[in-house]
């Protein structure tokens, strides 16, 4: 579903991306792991068009992403931002409904609130949270805000930033699952980015870890154990020795 070959992006003198080539599956869950500083959110914004790259070629569903094709493709995704991102002004049905109030796929009012509130449910908030407002959330019930905006228009393919980020455990695993179970269900294509590794394990069918602004190591999740590879190794037993120098 999403090819990246050659990527490259480099911001003046520092060069963050060398070459990433990357190939998420149609339909399955990918997730890029790395440290910090290591291009894995500039990949994501380079997929999306926030950033353009350049050099290299991105394709989405076989064809070639570029200016002329980018709102057709943004009208095929949807994304959980990193600490949820809600509208501070907006009533929380507004916010996951937020697509449907403005542009070309503009609906009725009532019939948004109606699909907000279903999608609301769907990810185990009530119809009683509808009209308030994200700073009378929680975190996690933020977050799960957020999951319900990403799938309020069942989009082809969903991009998840840090979903766990400020969570605890308990809730971290409950968005983990749900991300799993809402993939899973819409046959979606599902692109992450996280540090979490209980979130690896829990919702990704391939793993890519980019380190020096390529991608050193593609596989399935069950061979993340015995990749083979130092840096994989390194970074999913959080060990201070290895080839990953750590800045202290």
């Amino acid at each position: 579903m999403i090819e990246l070959t050659g990527v490259a992006k480099a911001f003046g003198s520092k060069e963050v991306l060398r070459g990433v080539d990357l190939a998420v599956p149609r339909g399955t869950s990918t997730v890029i792991i790395g440290g910090s500083g290591t291009g894995k959110s500039v990949t994501l914004k380079c997929i999306l068009g926030l950033i353009q790259q350049d050099a290299g070629e991105i394709r989405v569903d076989g064809e070639a992403l570029g200016r002329r094709n980018r709102d057709e493709f943004l009208a095929r995704f949807g994304m959980l931002f990193q600490g949820a991102a809600l509208f501070d002004s907006l009533s929380v049905w507004e916010n996951v409904a937020f697509r449907f109030r403005r542009g070309s796929g503009r609906k009725p009012k009532a019939e948004a609130r109606d699909i907000a509130v279903d999608k609301l449910r769907r990810v185990g908030l009530s119809a009683d949270v509808a009209d308030l407002f994200p700073a009378e959330l929680s975190g996690g019930m933020q977050k799960r805000v957020g999951l319900a905006r990403a799938i309020a228009h069942d989009p082809e393919i969903i991009f998840f930033d840090e979903p766990t980020t400020g969570l605890d455990p308990i809730m971290s695993g409950v968005i983990n699952e749900l991300i799993r179970e809402l993939v899973t269900e819409m046959g979606a294509t599902a692109l992450t980015i996280t540090h979490d590794m209980t979130s690896v394990r829990a919702i990704a069918d391939r793993v890519a870890m980019i380190h020096g602004g390529k991608v050193c190591w593609e596989g399935p999740v069950s061979r993340l154990d015995d990749s083979g590879d130092p840096y994989v190794d390194q970074f999913i037993h959080g060990r201070a020795q290895g080839p990953i120098e750590a800045i202290r």
